[in-house]
């Protein structure tokens, strides 16, 4: 294919199309999928489908609150959140032990979902899988072509039933046109299955996160009076976090402070964290703060324990903490190599070695260090997956 026709086909894809999206909540924090659909919405009309689980719930107070925050996003129907962008959230039986309830819960969000798409006017859409859990319905929806875009190894987070998940991702990759994967460990493997496997790399929103070397970008209050050197981290504080690597982080700078910014998990016990004086826990902010508190860091860390699911991860902390011209020090992941601009470390000793590095050779954000990131975009990206799904589509025989 000539490089004009290649140009062609990338223009043409994925315009004025219907898109069926499974995905996380989405009033979540903006992850990959946020970034990537409010794109396409900019030339497509999206159905955006909020996340049936991919576990059946706990008795405690998180996963009640869950079930309850269900219940009123349904009640509230059909939302438009955005231009062109809908948001549904099915209604799921939420016990998932037997058989029967697995096809009365397949059942259920293919009439829901179909019943949106008809209020929509939607018709032979694209369906869009994120999660393993939307297998039982992907291809039964009239679809003209189904996309599975993973973005983590699903079976090896600690919280679900791994084989359940295996079984379900199977079926889904054997009925994707086109599965799109974030990590190279994730094309190399999901390709034994699909060998319509491609890769995709995380962007990043270059734009918000470049903020933080801007001086007139405000520090919000309880980080701007913490002692410096502050070392920070932003992200879910889950049991792939290394705990170790931030208390060792803390210990060797007792004169400055480590600060954690996001929620934790309910099966992650942050006691230790929580126990060590200068290490500061803020909880969840609002995305649009995070630049702010971005330019309060000295040094930024990217701590995930080496595992099966962090092996398969591509980070998308790590190019919002470039974007915001940080340096950062990170556990040994492949996906962070592969970026080449962060201090890798190999243990928890060498983390600390590493943190000293960056407070040595220049802390805190640099526009001249976020430069190096600006060509690694979301609209870049999203230019990437055009080309993928056009060339598919194209090979399949379908219609652009």
């Amino acid at each position: 294919m000539r490089r004009s026709d290649d140009m062609d086909l990338t223009r043409r894809a994925l315009r004025g199309r219907d898109l069926v999206v499974f995905s996380n909540d989405w009033d979540g924090d903006p992850l990959s999928k946020v970034h990537i659909m409010r794109i396409l919405s900019r030339d497509n009309r999206i159905l955006w489908v909020n996340s049936i689980g991919n576990r059946a719930p706990r008795v405690n107070t998180h996963d009640v609150k869950r079930i309850f925050g269900k219940l009123e996003r349904f009640t509230q129907g059909l939302r438009e959140v955005e231009p062109n962008l809908h948001v549904m959230s099915p209604l799921a039986i939420p016990f998932y032990g037997s058989e029967w309830v697995r096809g009365a819960n397949r059942e259920l969000l293919r009439l829901q979902v179909l019943r949106a798409m008809k209020k929509l006017g939607f018709q032979r859409p694209i369906s869009w899988s994120f999660l393993p859990a939307s297998a039982p319905v992907s291809g039964s929806l009239g679809e003209e072509f189904v996309v599975y875009h993973c973005v983590d190894e699903f079976s090896a987070f600690s919280d679900t039933n791994g084989r359940h998940i295996a079984e379900l991702e199977e079926r889904l990759l054997r009925r994707a046109d086109l599965c799109i994967t974030s990590a190279e460990r994730l094309r190399d493997s999901k390709s034994r299955l699909n060998p319509r496997t491609v890769l995709v790399r995380h962007g990043t929103d270059f734009r918000h996160f470049v903020k933080a070397c801007d001086p007139a970008t405000p520090i919000p209050a309880d980080i701007a009076r913490l002692p410096k050197p502050i070392i920070g981290f932003f992200g879910l504080v889950a049991d792939w976090v290394d705990q170790d690597a931030i208390i060792a982080a803390a210990r060797a700078h007792r004169e400055g402070s480590v600060v954690v910014i996001g929620k934790t998990t309910p099966d992650c016990d942050d006691s230790r964290l929580r126990a060590e004086p200068n290490i500061h826990m803020l909880g969840r902010k609002a995305y649009a703060d995070l630049p702010g508190y971005c330019r309060a860091f000295d040094v930024a860390l990217m701590p995930f324990k080496i595992s099966e699911l962090t092996l398969n991860a591509n980070p998308l902390k790590v190019r919002e903490y470039l974007a915001s011209g940080l340096p950062v020090v990170s556990t040994d992941l492949p996906e962070v190599r592969k970026v080449g601009l962060c201090k890798i470390a190999s243990s928890t000793e060498d983390f600390v070695r590493k943190v000293n590095e960056c407070l040595a050779e220049g802390p805190g954000p640099q526009r001249e260090r976020a430069e190096r990131i600006f060509n690694e975009s979301w609209d870049a990206r999203v230019e990437e997956i055009r080309h993928h799904v056009g060339s598919a589509m194209e090979a399949a025989g379908k219609s652009l």
